[in-house]
This record gives structure tokens, sequence and C-alpha cells, in this order.
């Protein structure tokens, strides 16, 4: 197996992660309090952090009009 294959195979899992770290960053979840909440969920519990936000913490925040 080449080295190239092995490294994309063990950052794949972690794309949700990155993709949820920066999607709570652009969204409005009312209070401070909860949006910390949930990006210490998503760094704290890497992959499955970043799942569960995914499919559940997006719908609770708003986007942040530009």
């Amino acid at each position: 197996m080449s080295h190239g294959l092995m490294v994309l195979i063990l950052l794949l899992p972690m794309v949700p992660t990155f993709w949820a770290i920066v999607d709570v960053a652009y969204r409005d979840f009312g209070t401070l309090k909860k949006k910390a909440l949930w990006g210490a969920f998503i760094v704290f519990v890497p992959c499955l952090g970043g799942l569960v936000y995914l499919i559940f913490g997006r719908r609770q925040g708003t986007k942040i009009a530009e």
C-alpha cells in the first residue's frame, strides 16, 4: 500500500471534524455558550463529534449574514 493512500485513509475520517469546526465559526447559536459547547464537543471528540454536529447541531444554528 502506498504512503499517499494510507495518509488519505487516515485523514478521511477527520474531514467532518474540520468541516464542522468551520461551520460552527460561521453560525449563530443564540448564545456564545451554545457555540462554545458545540465547538468543544467537536474538538474533544474528533471524528464522532463532527458527525454528530453535522447531523444535529447544524440545524440549531443560523447562518450569519455576510
